[in-house]
């Protein structure tokens, strides 16, 4: 047993060695007056101060984050009321077919589905920008919201609900303070994933942005292709640091509602 233990944490250590070995490299090189990641040449800030300068990168990232907001907000609540629907609908081949639909759409390239929205936006005359990127990240978040939502749905004991009726809870009120409540961390996790699918999408947003707008992954694939500068190495460290802060904030502020004030208190 302890050895099981032992190869899981060394194992577990293995994996956070991968995936932040390259972010720290990629921060590491942000301070590089050289101005490549070829060799580090000495230590600068020019590169931050580039960050916020440049009033384009700024606003691109603000496009990023808007749309990513927007999208995993408006997915949470279609995606919520769609699978309360999905439980309490009483025809099962009918329920498989939709949970079937959701999944395609889950699994499907997102080659496919960008091309899918440009074709679709373009016949209907739909200008590629801003609403046809929000549309579309609306669009393939729902699924994932759904998909996160389900299992705690299915969790819940349907004589709640029937509890609650019978003491005279309208429609309603079973909705806000019996399933809402109950399903709360599944609708958290469904809005997070979505958030998270959102910013780091490139492909269906590369084919459904048009002139005029854009979003961090599609100009950072724009760039790419003349060179990226140490200025995006920067932009990076930023989000990845507000991203740590915001993750240990929330553990923070969960703990302490877990130890509530006066607990250890004593007379």
């Amino acid at each position: 047993m302890e050895k099981t233990s032992k190869s899981a944490k060394f194992y577990l250590a293995l994996v956070f060695i991968v995936l932040y070995t390259p972010i720290l490299y990629l921060i590491f090189y942000s301070f590089n007056s050289g101005g490549s990641m070829n060799g580090f040449e000495s230590f600068t800030w020019e590169h931050y101060a580039a960050v916020f300068s440049d009033n384009r990168l700024i606003m691109i990232l603000l496009n990023t984050v808007i749309v990513a907001l927007l999208s995993a907000l408006i997915a949470t609540i279609i995606g919520v009321f769609g699978s309360i629907g999905i439980v309490f609908m009483r025809n099962k081949s009918l329920r498989k077919s939709i949970l079937s639909l959701n999944n395609v759409l889950i699994v499907s390239p997102d080659v496919v589905i960008g091309a899918s929205f440009l074709i679709l936006f373009t016949a209907i005359g739909v200008k590629l920008g801003f609403a046809s990127v929000l549309i579309s990240h609306i669009a393939f978040s729902i699924p994932i919201v759904v998909l996160m939502v389900l299992p705690k749905l299915q969790e819940m004991n349907s004589t709640l609900i029937d509890a609650a009726a019978d003491l005279g809870a309208s429609r309603r009120d079973i909705l806000t303070r019996v399933i809402i409540p109950f399903i709360k961390p599944g609708i958290f996790a469904g809005f997070f994933m979505a958030l998270t699918y959102s910013l780091d999408d490139f492909a269906v947003t590369f084919f459904v942005t048009g002139n005029g707008f854009s979003t961090l992954s599609v100009e950072i694939y724009s760039m790419a292709r003349t060179g990226i500068t140490l200025t995006i190495n920067a932009l990076s460290g930023i989000i990845f640091i507000v991203t740590l802060l915001l993750v240990v904030g929330y553990y923070f502020v969960s703990r302490r509602g877990k130890n509530p004030v006066g607990m250890g208190v004593r007379k």
